[in-house]
């Protein structure tokens, strides 16, 4: 197996892509770059003297955070993710896929050029109606995806999730040293972490997000997946996908938009623009299981907030989780 980083030289990069045949004829490398930082695989950006096109390339651990292990196949998942999708509207906002090499565990796909995931959002503290809209639309044609029932369980990758969604983020020593982040926030996580309520519905969730559904989900469905170029919107990183329940992906989405705007109508907006056969019951658990693991969890985002804002946020977590 080859590895690559932006360390790998040229000259081997091209000999490597070349035996491959993943490039044109007289097509040659120029420029090895990171397009941005990935969370949990080595992608590159290769500019040559005809295209740019992305590499990403699946590790046995997290890229991210190395010390966690993580399956190899997951980006056999996501180029399935990618097939499955491939339909008028949705293939308007993916990156379209070149090649794949299973044994490289390693996908050529489409440089989107220099647009920018929307993690922007929680500094700007709002989204616009138009991009919201456009990211409801885009969930909802992923769920009404047919013919996935042989689509890979992903089993690993959701054991590893789960630990970080339903588990790690309830437990009161869990190594995580939340003051280190933000002085205060280790105390103000206690008490949901000895809430014996709130951990019977996670226990379920937990259950229910590890049983098999009946709908393709994205898998993780937030704004690092999310890419804006001016008022269109790319959805990437598919590698959390499986057959699984829409609430799933919605609780998310409305999670990361109550986060970032600080608004608790989020739930309605996102619920008001599906339209579908939605439980909004489990949107609003999921959705609060989210914002709660996220705050106190190991999974962090670029969310400058006071420890006051965060109080508030928990208890709305909470209120959402035991609706």
């Amino acid at each position: 197996m080859i590895s690559i980083d932006t360390n790998t030289s040229i000259n081997t990069l091209q000999e490597f892509l070349e035996s491959k045949n993943w490039l044109n004829t007289h097509e040659k490398i120029r420029v090895i770059s990171k397009p941005g930082e990935g969370n949990m695989n080595v992608v590159l950006r290769v500019n040559t003297n005809q295209r740019s096109f992305i590499l990403k390339q699946s590790r046995p651990y997290v890229q991210k955070f190395q010390q966690i292990e993580a399956p190899l196949n997951r980006i056999e998942v996501e180029y399935k993710f990618y097939e499955a999708v491939q339909g008028a509207f949705i293939s308007a906002h993916i990156p379209a896929i070149l090649e794949f090499d299973q044994k490289n565990y390693l996908i050529q796909m489409e440089d989107l050029g220099q647009c920018d995931d929307m993690t922007s959002c929680y500094a700007d503290r709002k989204m616009s109606f138009q991009i919201l809209e456009k990211l409801v639309n885009i969930s909802k044609a992923i769920h009404k995806v047919g013919n996935v029932q042989n689509f890979p369980e992903n089993w690993e990758l959701r054991q590893l999730n789960h630990q970080h969604i339903f588990v790690l983020p309830f437990m009161e020593d869990n190594g995580f040293q939340l003051n280190d982040i933000q002085e205060g926030l280790q105390e103000l996580s206690l008490p949901y972490k000895k809430d014996t309520a709130i951990k019977t519905v996670v226990h379920k969730l937990g259950d229910k997000y590890l049983s098999k559904g009946n709908v393709l989900i994205h898998g993780d469905y937030y704004p690092g997946s999310w890419m804006q170029l001016e008022n269109e919107v790319f959805i990437i990183d598919p590698e959390f996908s499986f057959i699984g329940f829409r609430e799933f992906d919605l609780g998310v989405m409305t999670a990361h938009l109550i986060m970032a705007t600080m608004d608790d109508s989020s739930l309605a907006t996102v619920m008001e623009h599906y339209r579908g056969e939605v439980n909004n019951n489990l949107v609003s658990q999921v959705a609060g299981i989210e914002i709660m693991r996220r705050l106190i969890g190991l999974a962090q985002l670029p969310l400058q907030r006071t420890i006051e804002e965060k109080d508030y946020l928990l208890q709305l977590a909470r209120k959402m989780i035991l609706v």
